[in-house]
């Protein structure tokens, strides 16, 4: 099944993410920085959600609080629950 996650300080504007029994197995994000969220997206494909959210959550981008590895982590989170 896929949701889709409207990120919030990012310059992606949305995340669509498909997981099934807590393994991510597609991430597309919308918007941002095209090579690096497509290598974000494979990396992440066939983790846990548990081990992604670990990974990237608290995760920066310059000045900003948070990133778009970080707003994964929240969508994954706010999804998916602690899987």
């Amino acid at each position: 099944m896929k949701t889709v996650y409207k990120t919030r300080g990012t310059c992606a504007r949305k995340i669509t993410i498909c997981a099934e029994e807590g393994i991510i197995k597609e991430v597309r994000f919308s918007g941002g920085c095209e090579g690096n969220l497509n290598g974000i997206s494979q990396l992440v494909r066939g983790m846990k959600v548990k081990e992604v959210v670990e990974k990237l959550e608290g995760t920066s981008c310059g000045m900003k609080k948070t990133s778009c590895p970080d707003q994964l982590a929240k969508a994954l989170k706010e999804l998916y629950g602690s899987h």
